[in-house]
């Protein structure tokens, strides 16, 4: 417990910081994905990087590549939220449609 200074007759506990999100990507079947790929600028590049980490991750739960992806792309746009800006959010949904196609391409069913 702290002490707060002034205040010698309560006791105040600090709060830890709140960082679940952080605590699933470490923790959880969340499968591994490259270094900033969700602030790429490319939607191709970003749903090719997605597909690649979802066909070789041992970290992941789903039960096609396809899922495991779009899990995560999900993961990011929900967890970015009102802050997640318009043209971001376009290039993420860009990115999507792009893993669906590779999805057909390689003969995946959703």
């Amino acid at each position: 417990m702290k002490e707060v200074e002034g205040d010698e007759d309560e006791d105040y506990e600090q709060k830890p910081v709140n960082k679940w999100s952080q605590h699933v990507n470490e923790t959880s079947n969340a499968m591994d994905t490259e270094e900033g790929v969700f602030t790429w600028g490319d939607p191709k590049k970003i749903a090719k990087s997605l597909w690649e980490s979802a066909a070789t991750s041992t970290r992941k739960k789903a039960h096609t590549n396809l899922q495991s992806a779009m899990s995560m792309l999900n993961f990011y746009i929900n967890r970015a939220g009102k802050k997640l800006p318009q043209e971001r959010k376009d290039v993420l949904n860009k990115a999507k449609d792009e893993l669906c196609s590779i999805a057909k391409l390689m003969g995946e069913k959703k």
